[in-house]
């Protein structure tokens, strides 16, 4: 057999290993109970590592090359740094009191911090590595989003039931929206133009217009067998192109598929014990959850539309995120 043919009997034989391999990503999920870090491989489905990174570790953020993680660490009143790639800490950033969730600016230059405790969100400079500046806001600040062109960083209150719209440029809040009971998490759409909060205790999600910071729909979930206190909604994602959104909701052990044009939950899919945060694969081919009290992460293929593969992963997972 001539050299030539060879190599591409070789070359065809690697290739789906190789195309595989080029695929691969990292799912980083921080586990609550286990004071730690759990690193997976999803193309390979199962757990790489687990380290110890510090106490009670909640909300995770990646930078935007992926060469940084942020990670909350809640009774330690910071926010740590880790090498994506090591894993080692390379730094801390002065979060203020109990950080739980916070969000990155999207040209990377800050962090926005809920600190529950004092009703306040800190920011952070990242390269200075210092706060500066403390923002008022309602009782127990809980999620934390930053529009996709900057403009805004919305911050959720629990008690107050309110969402707060701070200006990214004065750090004023110019208006207050009141929502359902108890919201929890938020996210943009990828043009900006829209807002999706979810409420916890009144079991719903809110749509709200950017530009009017008006509610124009709220959707209510039902799931046949499953009682309505069950249904908590808190992690929301929506996809690039605005097809559809997926929505945790909690202890009924579902996430809820919404179509995003219709704002009709076109079905649900069953998932560990108490999915609390849910996070796409880069491609958005795929959605991963933590799940609180099954201490696992489920794998969803989105375009088979199936839950494909469940992975333990430690204590309570909290927070999740992937790094291409």
């Amino acid at each position: 057999m001539k050299k030539t043919t060879h190599f591409l009997l070789i070359a065809s034989l690697l290739g789906p290993l190789a195309s595989q391999s080029l695929q691969a990503e990292t799912v980083f999920i921080t586990l609550e109970k286990d004071n730690a870090l759990a690193v997976v491989d999803p193309v390979a489905g199962k757990l790489l590592q687990t380290i110890t990174i510090g106490q009670q570790p909640r909300g995770i953020v990646a930078s935007q090359d992926g060469k940084v993680l942020y990670v909350a660490t809640s009774d330690e009143n910071t926010i740590k740094m880790f090498d994506s790639d090591s894993l080692k800490e390379i730094g801390r950033l002065p979060s203020g009191e109990d950080p739980e969730t916070f969000a990155i600016s999207p040209d990377g230059k800050f962090l926005y911090v809920s600190n529950e405790d004092d009703s306040e969100v800190t920011v952070i400079d990242i390269n200075a590595r210092k706060a500066v500046q403390k923002i008022k806001v309602g009782v127990e600040p809980e999620g934390v989003a930053v529009s996709p062109d900057n403009r805004w960083v919305i911050v959720t209150s629990e008690t107050t039931n309110m969402l707060h719209w701070i200006d990214t440029k004065t750090r004023q809040i110019v208006e207050n929206t009141l929502v359902d009971t108890r919201p929890r998490a938020a996210s943009f759409t990828a043009d900006s133009q829209q807002l999706w909060a979810t409420s916890e205790m009144a079991g719903t999600l809110q749509v709200l217009d950017t530009n009017t910071k008006q509610i124009i729909h709220n959707i209510k979930f039902e799931i046949p067998g499953v009682t309505p206190e069950q249904i908590q909604p808190v992690g929301v994602v929506i996809d690039t192109e605005r097809r559809f959104a997926y929505v945790a909701l909690g202890p009924s052990n579902r996430i809820a598929v919404i179509n995003a044009q219709t704002y009709k939950v076109e079905k649900y899919f069953l998932v560990g014990q108490r999915v609390w945060n849910i996070v796409f694969s880069p491609d958005q081919k795929h959605l991963y959850s933590a799940n609180g009290l099954s201490n696992d992460v489920s794998i969803i293929d989105l375009q088979e539309q199936k839950v494909t593969k469940s992975i333990a992963v430690g204590r309570e997972p909290w927070g999740l995120t992937v790094k291409p």
